[in-house]
């Protein structure tokens, strides 16, 4: 998950993002990740990549020109607002823009969707006590695995929240893509309420017990690392080094479009 993650924020090539997306979606569906929890952050995720989209379309020149060198001059436009219009007069959206965007979305699926995989298929309280065995701090760890568990809670406050609206006369599979948008925007005030609430709970349990933070501690769940688990990490390791250099040397990861 860390070398998703790491590989993730440093590439920003539209085609090696898309793939790595891909790849990650890919190994989701067969680990067998829920179709239904894949459809659903997309959808959640909808109005903010259509979002995404335009502004970058419009907006994304400083940032392209400082990846590629080229002058917005030289950007391949799509649409531009005429001279005479307030504001936005002027404003000219480019495919360089769109294909930055692409990217960010790209990369921010990767990273939705692979922490999920490891907390759907993997024992969160083994995660915590490999964690400690490899001397990373436990304040770090619990925090990590803590995060880890927010996430099933979460997909459970979404579907609770969409069924109360569906008790309300919302029904979601009549309503046109733009309503439905709308509908799943209106899910985010009342998740983020309760994460909060949730939060401060485990905050206030935490108080009540004098959690410490401190390592020396005994574990009531055992992780013994097999041959297989060295293979993967030697793999991710060798992976993140060589996709590092080659970003660093030959470029191999840096933002770049088709037109150049």
């Amino acid at each position: 998950m860390a070398v998703v993650m790491a590989v993730a924020v440093m590439w920003e090539n539209p085609l090696l993002t898309g793939a790595l997306a891909l790849a990650v979606v890919l190994v989701s569906v067969l680990a067998g990740l829920p179709l239904v929890y894949l459809k659903r952050t997309l959808l959640l995720m909808v109005p903010f990549y259509a979002t995404l989209l335009v502004t970058q379309g419009f907006f994304a020149g400083p940032l392209i020109t400082a990846r590629t060198g080229l002058t917005p001059a030289e950007f391949h436009q799509i649409f531009a607002f005429p001279e005479t219009w307030p504001i936005i007069g002027g404003a000219a959206a480019s495919w360089e823009g769109v294909l930055y965007a692409v990217a960010v979305i790209c990369r921010t699926l990767a990273v939705m969707i692979i922490v999920p995989l490891v907390v759907l298929t993997s024992d969160v309280n083994t995660i915590v006590v490999s964690l400690a065995r490899a001397h990373v701090p436990y304040k770090l760890a619990f925090i990590f695995a803590s995060t880890l568990r927010f996430y099933p809670l979460l997909l459970a406050q979404i579907q609770t929240i969409i069924e109360a609206q569906k008790l309300r006369g919302v029904v979601l599979e009549r309503m046109s893509p733009l309503k439905r948008v709308r509908v799943y925007a209106h899910i985010a005030v009342p998740l983020i309420l309760s994460t909060l609430t949730r939060a401060q709970m485990l905050e206030v349990a935490l108080q009540a017990k004098a959690f410490s933070g401190r390592s020396e501690r005994t574990y009531l769940h055992t992780a013994t690392l097999q041959v297989r688990d060295y293979i993967v990490g030697a793999l991710a390791l060798v992976f993140l080094v060589m996709a590092g250099i080659a970003y660093v040397v030959w470029g191999v990861g840096r933002f770049a479009t088709p037109f150049e």
